[in-house]
């Protein structure tokens, strides 16, 4: 069976919940990215400040204390970021290309930068530019890496030609491996991408699936509270569809599915919820102001349905179940959900047996109903 949840024009609900998981991809990749600066500040500044109770590592003068505040600012910077514990793009890239410059503050400090401060230092702010950064402030930080290089080991090497070739080697190598992050973080990025869609996405229809429906069930609860709006859930259930598949083969069955989808993606409203629970059977999800809408709305799909046409020329009718609720603060909308689909399900199989091709609806009522979990029951044979 299909169910469909709508409520909302497919292409448009799954944009906005696209942006709203991406929003919170961004949130979650900004705390990681000010905690792994935080702590890579944290610990590159402890470990600095020993050189200052080692003889014979810094120069003389002006370039120890300059180094000591290089640290103590580092340190600083390391506790901004694990208390604010968010940083975004624009300021990963200020401390990135900050941390090149601290290992050339650090270098022009060092009396031997070669044995003191090699250019591996780099590593972490390459790292970080590679994994949080994109591909323009990724090749910014390489050219910048190639200057850090050149000017921090500037006075270890009297020949061009060795400074030259030092600088080549040690900047390839952080430009190399940055490089490999950064195209193995954006595998792994798109890896979990489409994850992500699988999980929330019927295969054959492209619409949204079971799990969809949960997770946008408080949603709509908490916008039909806030309007003082109804629920409406519709189960539409395709007419004679066993019979279709064994007439015309499964393959014939799967291109209706997929035409009956796209004709419903196109006919319901922005801000509900079109999805697919499984079989021939669909589920739509969404707000109404009255019964009339919501019959109007279901008359519209009932419609749709019976216009569209597979590539195979094959078509379909379906039977329409409308049921309404009005939501009340403290109610598991999960659970209200399922058991207001439960509803909806049985006015479906009136609509069966009035004739098929028709909507029938259960107007509001309260009544006590089995609890449901975050799956529905299954669904009862029709055709």
């Amino acid at each position: 069976m299909l169910h469909l949840v709508t409520g909302g024009r497919r292409k448009g609900t799954d944009t906005r919940r696209r942006a709203t998981d991406l929003d919170a991809g961004r949130g979650v990749e900004r705390q990681v990215a000010a905690l792994t600066l935080a702590g890579l500040l944290f610990l590159g500044a402890t470990m600095g400040l020993l050189n200052l109770l080692v003889d014979g590592v810094l120069r003389e003068g002006t370039s120890r204390w300059v180094y000591g505040g290089t640290m103590l600012l580092l340190m600083a910077l390391a506790a901004w970021l694990g208390v604010f514990r968010r940083v975004g793009r624009w300021e990963t890239f200020g401390l990135v290309l900050l941390g090149d410059l601290v290992y050339v503050v650090i270098a022009l400090c060092i009396e031997d930068p070669v044995r003191y401060a090699t250019p591996l230092m780099l590593l972490f702010p390459a790292f970080v530019a590679a994994w949080f950064l994109g591909p323009g402030m990724l090749g910014v930080n390489m050219a910048a890496i190639v200057l850090a290089c050149l000017l921090g080991m500037w006075g270890s090497y009297d020949d061009p030609l060795a400074l030259a070739v030092q600088v080549a080697v040690n900047s390839g190598i952080l430009n190399a491996a940055a490089a490999g992050v950064h195209v193995l973080r954006r595998r792994v990025q798109r890896l979990l991408e489409a994850t992500r869609a699988l999980s929330h996405q019927d295969p054959l229809t492209g619409l949204a699936n079971r799990r969809v429906l949960v997770e946008q069930a408080p949603r709509v609860w908490r916008q039909a509270r806030r309007e003082g709006s109804q629920v409406v859930a519709m189960v539409l259930d395709l007419d004679h569809f066993k019979q279709l598949n064994d007439a015309h083969g499964h393959a014939a069955g799967d291109a209706v599915l997929q035409a009956v989808a796209a004709s419903l993606a196109a006919s319901v409203r922005p801000n509900d919820v079109l999805a697919r629970t499984g079989g021939e059977e669909m589920i739509v999800l969404g707000l109404v102001g009255d019964p009339v809408e919501a019959r109007r709305l279901a008359e519209r799909l009932r419609g749709a349905v019976a216009a569209s046409r597979s590539g195979g020329g094959h078509t379909v009718t379906a039977s329409i179940g409308v049921a309404l609720t009005r939501p009340v603060d403290g109610e598991d909308a999960a659970a209200a959900m399922w058991r207001l689909v439960d509803r909806a399900d049985g006015a479906m199989y009136e609509a069966k047996q009035a004739g098929r091709d028709r909507v029938a609806a259960v107007l509001p009522r309260q009544r006590t109903a089995r609890r449901h979990d975050s799956v529905p029951p299954p669904s009862r044979a029709a055709g």
